[in-house]
């Protein structure tokens, strides 16, 4: 896949080639992400990417909540977790819960303090879990979503060095395929008060497109965010949109309750959702490390941080708007 920047099918496969290698090796690159022509990186992408990596690796067997592979993928979480910073809000970093048939999910949970408002929050979210094996073929779920759950990483990163003026809540939720119960888990038992939770940022598939497209949903539901996210557009990284949100779209393209978001738009939480349209591997076992694209993924995260720095920036505006939305009239 050809992105705005990319460069020859060659270089992408040698650089593809040269992060497996290192992630192999050590899971960590030493060497940094380099600047777009005329951009500053914040996200270190080679890192990001090594992640993306580890996670989708066939060793993990798709991560399926329950299984050997998603508790190696969690442990792996809680130890990046610890290493940026995060203070865990539960014990071990971690908050079980049943999913049925005597399996267990478990959610990550770790937070960045505010620097001036540590008792409010944003909350920053990805799934982690996938769908394992199926019919002998691992389903490695690269983009779906080891994607948003090392973007997550990436982000806690950043903050680790730039601390926030609001908390932010960052959680890998397991067991998203199939009912969102990791997410809705977290509502019905939040790490705190769902008052003090101003927004939910919701990554799910934000790795490769072949349009060049990243899609942020919610603005709908929440108009008051439109101009927040008009603005970060202007001067987006990739070309950011709106939509997927409304009710009268047709089947599956309206994407409300179709990630971990859902189950905070249900419980009143206003919710961002950044991903991309399907592709031809979406749910799918080709949906490997090989086939996400770089430089879209360094492009989008860089793009999401955009959001989300405007976000805390705003927060004062955000938190006011939406108490007056949810106020009887």
């Amino acid at each position: 896949m050809t992105g705005r920047g990319a460069g020859p099918g060659g270089v992408r496969r040698a650089l593809l080639a040269g992060i497996l290698a290192a992630a192999a090796a050590c899971g960590v690159p030493s060497a940094p992400a380099t600047a777009q022509p005329g951009t500053e990186a914040r996200i270190d992408v080679d890192r990001a990417l090594a992640d993306l990596a580890f996670l989708s690796a066939d060793s993990l067997e798709g991560r399926k909540a329950g299984t050997r592979g998603n508790a190696i993928a969690r442990d792996f979480l809680i130890r990046e977790f610890r290493a940026a910073g995060l203070e865990p809000v539960t014990e071990g970093f971690t908050a079980s819960f049943p999913i049925g048939d005597g399996v267990t999910g478990v959610n990550v949970i770790g937070v960045r303090r505010g620097t001036d408002r540590p008792d409010r929050f944003m909350v920053v979210t990805a799934h982690y879990d996938h769908l394992g094996v199926v019919d002998g073929q691992i389903y490695n779920g690269a983009d779906d979503n080891a994607s948003g759950t090392a973007g997550i990483l990436a982000l806690a990163r950043y903050f680790q060095q730039h601390p926030p003026s609001n908390s932010i809540l960052f959680v890998a939720f397991d067991a998203e395929e199939g009912g969102l119960r990791g997410a809705r888990a977290f509502v019905n038992e939040p790490a705190m008060a769902l008052d003090d939770i101003v927004i939910n940022i919701n990554l799910d598939m934000v790795s490769r497109s072949a349009a060049d497209e990243l899609y942020i949903a919610g603005t709908y539901h929440y108009p008051y965010l439109a101009p927040l996210v008009s603005r970060v557009a202007e001067s987006a990284r990739v070309e950011l949109l709106t939509g997927h949100d409304r009710p009268d779209l047709t089947s599956g393209d309206d994407w409300t309750r179709a990630s971990d978001h859902g189950a905070f738009h249900d419980a009143g939480v206003p919710f961002l959702y950044f991903g991309v349209e399907d592709h031809p591997d979406y749910h799918r076992p080709t949906d490997d490390f090989e086939n996400i694209d770089p430089d879209f993924y360094g492009r989008a995260l860089e793009t999401i941080l955009d959001v989300i720095l405007t976000l805390d920036r705003e927060l004062d505006a955000v938190a006011a708007a939406a108490a007056s939305a949810r106020a009887p009239r």
